[in-house]
C-alpha cells in the first residue's frame, strides 16, 4: 500500500504526512513501513504503483494475505460460507459507464492492456482473486460492475436463501469496496464485522479514518476487530 502523494511541484515527504495517522498505523501495522530515502523504497514504490509514477510519502507492505489466509481456513474449517468478490466488466465495456471509466485520468484505466492483461475485465489474469486466496470448490464467486459487493448482483438472494444475517467483511480497498459494501450491507439488514488487519488501503490515513467511520456511535455501521481476535472467537466451545 501506498499513502498518496501531492502532484510533482508539491510533493509530499513522510514528515508531511498527520503525527497522529503515522503513530495510529505503526501500533495496528504488522507490516512494513517504508519511507522516502530508505534503500528498499524505489522498488517498493514501483510495485505498487506500477500503473502510475508516483513518489509516496509512505510504502506500507501489510501482512494481510496471511492474515486472510488464516481467517478464511478457521471459517471453512468451522462449516461457515465464504463468499469471494471480484470487481470488473464485460470485455466489450458494455457495463462501464463513461464517468467511470473517465474518473481519475489514469494514463492506464479501465480497458487498457497492463502487466497482467487488460485493467478490470473479466476473465483476465489480472481481474481473477490472487493465487494464494483461491476459491475452493463450490465456494461462490460474486463478479461486481461496482465498488459494493451487492449492486447489480445476487449475493443479496444468495445470502437470504441460506437464512445468512452476519457477515466478515475482508478484502481491498479498505476505503471502497469494504467501505461501500459494509454500507450497502447494513442498509440491507445484515451486521457486519470488518478485520482491520485483513483489508487494507494504498493511503494510511484513508485505512484509519474509514475503520474509524464503521465503528462509530456504537458500530453505525458495523464492528472493527482483527483476525486473532475473531479466530479466537470462532475456536471457543
Amino acid at each position: 500500500m501506498a499513502a498518496r502523494s501531492a502532484p510533482e511541484t508539491e510533493r509530499r515527504t513522510a514528515t508531511a504526512l498527520d503525527d497522529a495517522v503515522l503513530a495510529d498505523l505503526a501500533r495496528h501495522f504488522r507490516g512494513e513501513l517504508i519511507r522516502p530515502g530508505d534503500p528498499q523504497y524505489d522498488a517498493a514504490r514501483r510495485v505498487w504503483n506500477g500503473a502510475i509514477d508516483r513518489h509516496p510519502a509512505l510504502v506500507a507492505r501489510c501482512t494481510g494475505v496471511a492474515d486472510v489466509q488464516a481467517a478464511v481456513r478457521f471459517a471453512r474449517e468451522r462449516g461457515l460460507l465464504v463468499i469471494h468478490t471480484r470487481e470488473g466488466h464485460r470485455p466489450d465495456l458494455a457495463d462501464l459507464p463513461e464517468a467511470k471509466k473517465l474518473r481519475g485520468r489514469l494514463k492506464t484505466g479501465i480497458g487498457d492492456p497492463g502487466p497482467m492483461g487488460r485493467i478490470l475485465v473479466r476473465g483476465e489474469y489480472g481481474h481473477d482473486i490472487i493465487d494464494e486466496l483461491k476459491p475452493a470448490p463450490g465456494e461462490p464467486v460474486v463478479d461486481k460492475p461496482g465498488k459494493g459487493a451487492f449492486y447489480a448482483t445476487d449475493l443479496d438472494s444468495m445470502l437470504h436463501n441460506r437464512g445468512i444475517r452476519s457477515l466478515v467483511v475482508c478484502g481491498v480497498t479498505t476505503e471502497v469496496c469494504v467501505n461501500t459494501t459494509v454500507r450497502e450491507a447494513n442498509d440491507r439488514g445484515y451486521d457486519c464485522l470488518v478485520l482491520e488487519d485483513c483489508v487494507g488501503s494504498y493511503f494510511p490515513e484513508f485505512q484509519v479514518a474509514t475503520l474509524a467511520m464503521i465503528k462509530a456511535q456504537g458500530g453505525i455501521f458495523g464492528w472493527v476487530s482483527d483476525s486473532a481476535r475473531f479466530l479466537a472467537a470462532l475456536d471457543r466451545p
